[in-house]
């Protein structure tokens, strides 16, 4: 189960975080007005590929990448959407869409919205498609070390 591995690694650090139970959501914007939360206090986790890397863009649901400013501040010749068939493996046991922020864990370079690093905390999916975690945003920087970016922009 993924909350058990993302809930084992904040006990192990000593992270302080709570667990939200939802109805089932697929999409950012349904899991925010399921779990109630706003959606620019939701984090959602995109695969890209820089070049032929695989990454996570990190940014609140209401938003969305802008992969050609990204290139540019990457310094990559191109970023695209990761296919789910390119990532399907890298994530073993998360609901797909579900994906938790912590590409740390998963071998990933995480790069990260200033939006959101805005809120004293941050809520994400958890590997599934009915749970959150809320934990401070400054426990989730310390952890990922994520670079901040501004590749976010309005839906």
């Amino acid at each position: 189960m993924p909350i058990a591995r993302i809930t084992e690694y904040l006990d192990l650090h000593r992270i302080k975080y709570q667990r939200i139970t939802h109805s089932p959501a697929y999409t950012a914007q349904e899991v925010a007005a399921r779990a109630h939360v706003s959606g620019w206090d939701l984090a959602k986790t995109v695969v890209v590929k820089l070049d032929d890397d695989l990454a996570l863009a990190v940014l609140p649901a209401s938003e969305h990448v802008d992969l050609g400013f990204m290139a540019e501040i990457v310094g990559s010749k191109k970023v695209v959407l990761a296919t789910e068939d390119e990532f399907v493996d890298k994530f073993p046991g998360c609901d797909l869409g579900a994906i938790p922020p912590f590409g740390n864990l998963y071998g990933l370079k995480v790069y990260v919205a200033p939006e959101l690093a805005e809120d004293d905390y941050i809520f994400f999916s958890a590997g599934t498609h009915t749970e959150l975690i809320r934990m401070s945003y400054d426990d989730f920087e310390w952890l990922v070390e994520p670079e901040m970016l501004p590749f976010a922009v309005m839906d």
